[in-house]
């Protein structure tokens, strides 16, 4: 029963999440919203609603294992499996300062997580100043791609991804017709996300207790894979069309969502401590993590295949390492 509630809360997240999108991108697109504004918040943010409804689930809940184990281990499993993955597939290459900029962005956002929650209960406060400042995030790199013409940076590469594996979520796909429709498809898409996290964090919860297993590990491993999935087949699918530095921008734009986004609505929500095993590892992995990616993609300015196959192999030690 706890295996059933588990997938069927995955499968009631991607489908939820995707009518969501989909909704929300053809309101936007109504109302005369810029693509680039709904490019970098509505697809964007919307790809990475099944951790933001299962972090936020699982913490008002009374699981904060779950919660904080799925933006971690999303945050890990994004630059290990899903960047190594992509590599192998194609290698990725690192052409643009601004993605160069975002990846330094993404390291110093995972040391101040990291050093947060050494120190403080993640409460409010906490959570106010993550979101404003994703929210500061957003604003400079509108005004960026605004001024660029080709210059673009990881948030754009995320919503380019994801338009990218799914032409629907494109603002020119999306145009003309009625609101209620678009309008009824992103509510009902909103209730199956709610509902998938609900089911996703109970069997989380009902499995670590059978299997004797801590709530954390579940969260950082079978949870934060789960939720990663739409982040793996937009750079998997944007690897195969070669667009290697989309995949790159994609994962680092991810990173930054996830971390301040998340991790800002969590503490928001529902304020709780960062389990005191993932402060004294798992956020020293995410941070090592983060760092041996930036010093990859600075070299040569590319992430080669054998890299990828390094980068994939770390993250299998990981989950061995986790695993009772």
């Amino acid at each position: 029963m706890s295996w059933l509630m588990l997938i069927g809360g995955f499968i009631l997240l991607v489908i939820g999440g995707e009518m969501l999108v989909r909704g929300a991108v053809r309101v936007a697109s109504q109302l005369r919203v810029s693509p680039l504004v709904i490019g970098l918040t509505l697809v964007g943010f919307g790809t990475s609603a099944p951790e933001l409804v299962t972090s936020v689930q699982a913490a008002i809940s009374g699981s904060p294992g779950i919660a904080y184990g799925n933006i971690v281990g999303s945050n890990i499993a994004n630059l290990l499996l899903i960047l190594g993955a992509s590599a192998l597939v194609t290698p990725i290459i690192v052409q643009t300062s601004a993605l160069r900029r975002d990846a330094t962005v993404m390291v110093g956002v995972t040391i101040i997580f990291a050093v947060l929650a050494s120190l403080f209960t993640f409460g409010r406060l906490i959570g106010v100043f993550f979101v404003i400042a994703l929210g500061s995030y957003l604003f400079l790199a509108f005004r960026q791609e605004k001024a660029a013409e080709a210059d673009h940076g990881a948030a754009y590469d995320k919503g380019l991804a994801a338009q990218g594996a799914d032409p629907a979520f494109s603002p020119a796909a999306s145009s003309g017709g009625s609101l209620v429709v678009p309008l009824v498809t992103s509510v009902a898409g909103l209730g199956i996300v709610v509902l998938g996290g609900y089911f996703l964090v109970n069997g989380a919860v009902d499995l670590a207790r059978s299997f004797g297993i801590s709530e954390t590990v579940i969260g950082l491993t079978i949870v934060a894979i789960g939720t990663s999935m739409p982040e793996l087949v937009t750079s998997l699918v944007a690897a195969a069309k070669r667009q290697a530095d989309v995949a790159f921008g994609n994962i680092i734009g991810s990173n930054i969502y996830n971390t301040l986004g998340i991790g800002g609505a969590t503490a928001l929500l529902a304020p709780s401590q960062v389990p005191p095993e993932i402060v004294s590892f798992d956020n020293i992995v995410m941070l090592a993590v983060s760092a041996l990616v930036v010093v990859l993609a600075y070299t040569g300015r590319r992430i080669a295949r054998w890299e990828g196959g390094v980068l994939l192999a770390g993250y299998l030690t990981y989950i061995w390492w986790l695993w009772p």
